[in-house]
Formats: structure tokens, sequence, C-alpha cells
């Protein structure tokens, strides 16, 4: 397979890429969760040079998550974007059919820092971090001022207003079968709170730290155009404020590097069409309920089989991170978690189940994820994350079932096995339950708390409270 993947890339290269004299590496980079991103080192008449090749898992079904456009689309993008002043990369050549590489395209290789960790805490960007909210501004005004109609883009670009887009996000979690009250309440939030009609731009869909590049400078390159459609601007500037691409630094509302004040100075300087803090609320919220959704729509396609990965399933449980993102923009309040540290030998059995996953989660992280390439060696500290989950699956969750359980039973008046109840909460919130309805924001709280507890205890969400 990789022999055959290697030739049909050194035949587009030497057809399409002026100077080709032959490839020296093909490389696949870790980042992406939807699409492949690879580093191509190739010398040339002019010497070595660098592309970069996006294209979408061979192994998927479909290209990506729900409202992907595709990478033909994106790469359109790309271009439109370039000839606005928006930064990024230039695009060299769109893979066709006969190419047999797949969907995609080569571009240009930019060198810039794009993993968001490092963005909100590396020494080498403390410069220039607190200049790039207000830079964001600017750029996502300059991306709503183009004239999509004029560049044809009702072509490629899915038209999508407010009330539709939360309904459609809500239909592919209905059609998960999945009880997940906490989605369901922030729907109908969602559905009561739509904001006004405004005039329909182009929205990127997924600008966010970690889809932008930066340098010592500042931004050099807006990345990931998949999500892209013709819709409310605003959305674009919610979405950069949502708590899960703050990297922990959830003080900073803005990507986890600047302030919201700063952000919307600089896209107020370039928009006529100023952004409200209500409209920034919203789209906030539906942030956090897309992204609830699109984690566990993710190991839905793990575990039909659609898209065999090692990370899909641990993505899934990063659902309870934005679910109590919405807990705490919608309902905020006291909540208490059991502690996760407790002695892992708790019990008779020698070892404990616990005991057994800590250690081969410490091996896999401490040991073996050294001794990798960069690719598996991210595989492996993504395995010991999922035995980490398993452990304290062990430790807590059957005392945070029950207590779920006996809150359910309180709130419903009903009783049952667990899972029946969490449907009839979620069929009770769909047929239109009151969300001021007493004892349902407490349990909300306490619910997905604990199930954050289990899947991500260090997640900043935890610490609102």
């Amino acid at each position: 397979m990789q022999e055959e993947f290697d030739y049909a890339l050194r035949q587009v290269l030497s057809r399409e890429l002026p100077g080709f004299r032959s490839l020296l590496s093909c490389k696949q980079l870790t980042a992406g969760a939807s699409q492949e991103t690879y580093r191509v080192v190739v010398t040339t008449d002019n010497g070595e040079r660098q592309l970069a090749l996006r294209r979408s898992q061979p192994t998927a079904a479909s290209e990506s998550s729900v409202g992907s456009i595709g990478l033909v689309a994106e790469a359109r993008l790309f271009q439109i974007a370039g000839a606005a002043d928006i930064p990024g990369p230039e695009v060299i050549y769109v893979l066709q059919p006969d190419d047999q590489l797949g969907s995609g395209f080569f571009m240009e290789w930019l060198e810039g820092e794009t993993l968001g960790q490092r963005i909100v805490r590396a020494p080498e960007y403390a410069d220039v971090r607190p200049r790039l909210a207000r830079q964001c501004g600017e750029i996502l005004a300059r991306i709503h001022a183009v004239d999509w109609q004029a560049a044809g883009l009702e072509k490629l670009l899915p038209v999508i207003r407010p009330a539709q887009l939360v309904d459609e996000t809500w239909a592919v979690y209905r059609d998960l079968n999945l009880p997940v009250p906490m989605i369901d309440y922030t729907w109908r939030w969602l559905k009561e709170n739509l904001p006004a009609e405004t005039e329909l731009k182009l929205v990127h869909g997924d600008f966010r730290n970690g889809n932008l590049m930066v340098t010592a400078a500042g931004i050099n390159a807006v990345l990931d155009w998949e999500l892209a459609q013709i819709g409310d601007p605003a959305r674009d500037l919610g979405w950069l404020c949502v708590n899960s691409w703050r990297f922990g630094q959830a003080q900073l509302p803005v990507g986890g590097f600047g302030e919201v004040d700063d952000l919307l100075a600089g896209y107020n300087s370039v928009s006529a069409t100023p952004v409200s803090s209500q409209q920034l609320l919203f789209w906030q919220v539906f942030g956090s309920f897309w992204w609830a959704m699109a984690t566990l729509q993710m190991a839905g396609a793990w575990r039909s089989g659609e898209t065999p990965s090692l990370e899909r399933p641990v993505i899934g449980r990063r659902s309870s991170e934005a679910q109590m993102d919405c807990v705490n923009l919608l309902i905020p309040g006291h909540f208490s978690v059991p502690d996760t540290d407790k002695a892992l030998s708790e019990g008779t059995q020698l070892p404990m189940p616990a005991e057994l996953l800590e250690g081969v989660a410490r091996f896999l992280k401490n040991d073996v994820a050294g001794q990798l390439d960069t690719h598996n060696g991210f595989l492996a500290r993504v395995a010991a994350n999922s035995l980490g989950i398993a452990q304290r699956e062990f430790q807590v969750g059957p005392e945070l079932a029950e207590q779920e359980r006996q809150r359910l039973e309180s709130l419903l008046q009903l009783e049952g096995p667990l899972d029946t109840l969490r449907w009839e909460l979620v069929n009770r919130l769909r047929d239109g339950l009151p969300l001021a309805s007493p004892g349902l924001a407490e349990h909300l709280r306490h619910t997905v708390a604990g199930q954050l507890v289990i899947d991500q205890p260090r997640y900043s969400a935890l610490a609102e409270h």
C-alpha cells in the first residue's frame, strides 16, 4: 500500500509541480480528527521544497463530520481567501479521480505553530498573544466581507440559517439513539433563544485556536475550511470563544489567549455590522452543543466500523466536556463530584482492576510513547488515556450511576432502571418539559459533572463552581 501511495504521489508531482525531480519523504501528521494531512518533501530544479497534502481518510464512507463541504470546495475557499487578504497557503493542485490518491489537494507548506496548547503557553509567543484576539477579529471581518455570490459560493456551500443549523445538529444526535439529557436541554434553550435574522455572510465554520497558524509576528494562516457555509457571521466569533478551544486557559475566553473586548474591537474596526454580547452567548452555547454532538457522532462512526481508529472513541468521551460548558453557560451553580485521586487499591482483590489499568497506562505513556515515531507515540498516549477513563469508571462509575438514578426517580416521580429513566427525561424534554422545572438544573449539573470526572477530571469547566 505504501509503495502504491508513493508511486501515485510521484506521478502527480512529476506532472503538476514545475521542476520536480524526486520525492524525498511523505509523513502523515497527527493533527486532524476527520482529515489526513501529510508533509511532502521533494527535490526540484531549484532545490528542496516542502508541500502539504490534505486528503480525506480513505477508510471513511464520508469525507468528514456533519456539515463537511468536501476538500475540492475547501481548496477553492483557500484560493478565494488568499485573494481577500486572508492569510493562508497557496493551493498548488487539486487531486482528480485518475490520480488514485482520493479526494484532496496539495498546498504550499507554511512554517508556524498550530498546536493550541503551545500557542497559549509557549514562551516564544508571549509577546504576540495579547495581539491575537484583535487580529482574529480583523481576519473574521474580512472573511465575512467576501462577496460570496460574486464568487459563486452558493454552488459549493450550504446556506444555513440559525434555526435550521440547530435542528440539523440535534437531528444528528437524535439519530444516534442515545439518551443524553443535557444535549436535549441545550437544544431546547437554543430553540427558545434564536437570534434575530441577519444578513447572510461567508462563515468559516471552524475558526478557532488549533485551526490558526501562529508565528512570533502573528497569525500567518487560517486553516481547515471544511465546515464553511453561508450563514450568521456571529457564529464564527462565538466558536472562537468556546471553552474547548482555550486549552486550559479558561480565564482568557478568546482561544485561551485573549479578551472578548479585543476580539470585538478588531472585528468592529473592519466590519460595519457589530456583534452583540447576546449573539456571542448564543453562538458560544451552540458551539459547545455542536461539539457535544459531533464527538458522539465520531464515536458512533467508530462503533459502526465506518472509521476504525484508536482516537475516535476517546474523542467520543469528550462530549461531557462540551456538555459541562453548556451547564456553566446556561445553568451555573453548585455541584459535587467524587474524588478520583482516592487510593486505587481500595478493595480486597490483589491487584485491583484499577491498579492494573494504572500500571499499563503509565507504561504506555512513560515508556512506550517515547520509543515510537511521532504518530505512533501519539497513539500510545491516546491508548493510555483510554485506560485512564476505564480506570475511573471502575473507581466511581457505580456510585455516580446510583446517585443519578435516585435523582431521576425524584425528578420524574418514577421508578426504574437508569437507562429507562434517562430516556424518560429525554422524551419529556422533547415534548416540552419546562426548562425551569424544579430540580432539573440541579440534576443536569451533577450528572454532567460526574460524567466529566470519569472522562476528563482535569478539564477546566469542573473548576467553574
